[in-house]
């Protein structure tokens, strides 16, 4: 046999693992390459070229002798069955050590229970915060059931608008308003989400029910179980009445059905890929969502829709019975119309379950009588002072518009006694991390590429998962190893750099802020900070300490009340 071209062989497989950093993405180029046929000198030196390494002919002979044995290997391990719930037996953990999260003892105080009246008109019901709605609930100014009927109503009426809802969850949810009613009638109360109807994003397991993942080769998907958060509200006395939007394998605002619109602006998009949940939120066709992040994918619907959402620390909330899509980045949380309302879902749902093993507990209680200015509040200042540079497809006049309403968000917290210190994050290359996203995303839907299913996705562009998810499948598994080491570097980093604050300040989309915080686990609080010339909101986000939303919250509370953005909401048609 010619020594440039090698059958099947394991002598020399591990050394040449080992010794040439070949695992992973670049063999699987060779052996996709090289078809049935043996590898050779030509398709190994394609694979290097892809790995940044070059080889001598002697050292490609010497690799060569085990590469076919290590596409055997992959072959063999593709015969097992790998369900998306099965994580690797890797486990992320967002704490450094030396750098101990400070958690002050909770205390549990909502905000005053003012008498009002509840509105006349149901349109005004509809957009009242979850909180106020389990007020009156609670004291039986309305029922749960009338609740209920009501936004099962606006979403038929107005999904046919917003391409918002996958499944509606009607008969579960009229039994469970029936149930939360008996149990206010006699005195029993679960909590201040007692009776409040809420939506699921449709990554999140309910038995009975459809469960898509906004993907077309998952439309038919029936999980046989409730997903831990579900489960959670269904505790709290909560009432889930639709399973919504998401953009396909929680990836923009498109889906099997369309795209998701933005109520302020019926012609874009709500963004995503918790699309459904922000829609419906801004739109008054839930009490509050459940939504999901990775990348963005609260802060940025939130954003486009004008509502509140929490990306909690990783590890918060359980995602047990929820999609996977990065089992190292994943995090679900709250949307809704009020950083209050935020606050008492992530209440309701956090906390380890023992099924998800990256799931933590650490003690929370809302406290709306925290003293905001007791906390030390930084700022991006760098990202602040920076001038926005648009990208290809934005419009600069109207970045330019938010980011003078940013500017003035940091002189409304002054206002309130609020002086943030500057604030500078790690100067590593967080933008080169992003394919460990990419990589995780490639071994959850590994099955979508390799039986050719992913040309079942609606969205076939550069930026979508089809494509992703086959490059990523040339990623080195030395290298998903070394950007993870370089995380590593970026968490003591920013462990430094909250050793002497409590919260910080920052423009939602300025820099790499965003995938940053994703990549270290820090919670998120996004706002709304104002009102475009076109009429569509914008956003502030507060960053917090890992494991520190309670001060988060406090802050972005302050701010949300002192400026009332919040209490704005969209006009919709008729529908239908």
């Amino acid at each position: 046999m010619d020594s440039s071209t090698v059958g099947f062989d394991r002598r020399h497989f591990v050394r040449v693992c080992a010794g040439l950093g070949l695992a992973g993405g670049a063999v699987e180029l060779l052996w996709a390459a090289a078809g049935e046929g043996s590898i050779n000198r030509e398709t190994l030196a394609a694979a290097e070229t892809l790995a940044g390494i070059e080889l001598s002919d002697a050292e490609r002979d010497l690799a060569l002798a085990g590469l076919e044995e290590l596409r055997r290997d992959y072959l063999t391990l593709r015969a097992v069955a790998l369900d998306n719930s099965v994580a690797p037996a890797l486990r992320f953990d967002p704490e450094v050590p030396g750098a101990l999260t400070r958690l002050p003892a909770p205390v549990r105080r909502l905000s005053a229970d003012h008498e009002t009246a509840l509105p006349d008109d149901e349109e005004a019901i509809a957009f009242l915060p979850a909180v106020e709605l389990g007020r009156h609930l609670r004291d039986r100014r309305i029922s749960s059931r009338e609740l209920t009927a009501l936004y099962l109503e606006r979403l038929k009426r107005y999904d046919p608008l917003l391409h918002c809802v996958i499944t509606l969850t009607e008969e579960r949810a009229l039994e469970a308003a029936a149930r939360a009613d008996a149990e206010i009638e006699r005195g029993f109360s679960r909590g201040p989400l007692h009776g409040v109807p809420w939506g699921a994003k449709d990554l999140l397991a309910v038995r009975g029910y459809p469960t898509t993942w906004g993907a077309g080769p998952y439309r038919d998907q029936v999980i046989d179980e409730d997903a831990a958060v579900v489960r959670r509200l269904d505790e709290a006395g909560a009432v889930l009445v639709a399973k919504l939007t998401l953009g396909e394998l929680a990836w923009g605002d498109v889906w099997f059905g369309g795209m998701t619109r933005n109520p302020w602006k019926l012609d874009q998009g709500s963004s995503g890929s918790s699309a459904g949940p922000a829609a419906t939120t801004a739109a008054g066709l839930v009490g509050f969502a459940i939504g999901s992040e990775t990348w963005g994918s609260i802060v940025s619907p939130s954003t486009r829709c004008g509502v509140t959402g929490l990306r909690p620390t990783f590890g918060r909330v359980s995602r047990h019975g929820a999609m996977a899509l990065s089992w190292s980045m994943d995090k679900l949380g709250p949307i809704g119309r009020s950083v209050e309302d935020c606050a008492l879902v992530f209440e309701a749902i956090h906390g380890a379950d023992g099924l998800d093993p990256t799931a933590v507990d650490r003690a929370f209680a809302w406290d709306a009588e925290l003293d905001f200015r007791q906390l030390r509040v930084g700022s991006l200042r760098t990202l602040f002072e920076r001038e926005p540079e648009p990208e290809e497809d934005e419009d600069p006049a109207r970045l330019r518009e938010a980011h003078a309403l940013d500017l003035a968000a940091l002189d409304a917290l002054r206002s309130l006694g609020i002086e943030p210190v500057p604030v500078e994050l790690p100067a590593l290359p967080v933008g080169s991390l992003s394919f460990i996203l990419s990589a995780e995303a490639a071994a959850a839907f590994s099955e979508l590429t390799l039986g050719n299913r992913d040309d079942e996705l609606v969205r076939q562009v550069d930026q979508a998962w089809p494509n992703v998810l086959r490059q990523a499948r040339t990623i080195p598994a030395v290298e998903y190893l070394q950007a993870n080491r370089v995380r590593t570097l970026l968490m003591h980093e920013m462990a430094r750099a909250f050793a002497e604050v409590d919260v910080v300040v920052a423009p939602s989309f300025t820099g790499d802020t965003l995938l940053l915080t994703n990549l270290t686990g820090h919670p998120a609080v996004v706002v709304p900070d104002g009102f475009t010339a076109d009429g569509t909101p914008t956003s502030i986000t507060f960053l917090g300490r890992l494991y520190g939303e309670a001060e988060t919250l406090a802050v972005a509370r302050a701010y949300q009340e002192a400026t009332g953005f919040h209490l704005r909401h969209p006009v919709l048609g008729a529908g239908g």
